[in-house]
């Protein structure tokens, strides 16, 4: 590297790269993105790369200033960077997998059936239940209630939809969505824990 190249590089990377950071944040501001601190330390460690990825690439006989060129090159790596960031968000998550799903290669079992276990939900809870160990905290939840939101409470237990609940009720959105607030609120749930 003579004194020509460090010429060319030295505009920058002096002044805590002052100039590349500044081409960088226009270029940012450009593509309307939110980012946080840790986006532009991110950006600007990229923009490093780029800058001496673009000096190595750089042929001045092309007729386009060493500017132009680190500018393009910057925009176009921004845009794949972001690209790369949003497809992130796109992937769908392949291992949450219901323990009753069934699998279709072999004979039909469902996950449940390869984990060796003698515990029962169902029996575990018919046991509380018969215990009294819900139903005394589930009489305090609801003495709590009035008797709209008791009305709701069961309505929604028997798996009504809130349409055909502030249908049947004759409540309006915001009423139905103020008494489930108040159902749900941790002054009455609290009790059920």
């Amino acid at each position: 590297m003579n004194s020509k190249d460090l010429a060319v590089l030295q505009p920058y990377c002096e002044n805590d790269m002052r100039q590349l950071k500044r081409m960088s944040r226009s270029i940012f501001m450009r593509f309307n993105e939110p980012l946080t601190n840790a986006d532009y330390d991110d950006f600007y460690s990229i923009a490093n790369l780029v800058l001496w990825r673009a000096f190595n690439c750089y042929d001045p006989n092309t007729g386009v200033c060493f500017e132009g060129f680190l500018h393009s090159c910057l925009k176009k790596k921004f845009k794949s960077e972001l690209t790369r960031r949003h497809r992130q968000r796109r992937i769908i998550n392949l291992f949450a997998v219901s323990l009753d799903s069934v699998n279709e290669d072999e004979e039909e079992c469902s996950l449940l059936d390869y984990i060796p276990s003698d515990f029962d939900t169902f029996d575990e809870v018919l046991k509380r239940q018969e215990r009294g160990q819900f139903s005394d905290k589930v009489q305090q939840y609801t003495a709590k209630l009035s008797k709209r939101q008791v009305d709701i409470l069961n309505m929604l237990m028997d798996n009504y939809q809130a349409k055909e609940i502030q249908q049947t009720l004759e409540i309006s959105e915001k009423e139905y969505a103020d008494n489930l607030h108040v159902m749900r609120s941790y002054e009455n749930v609290k009790i059920l824990f």
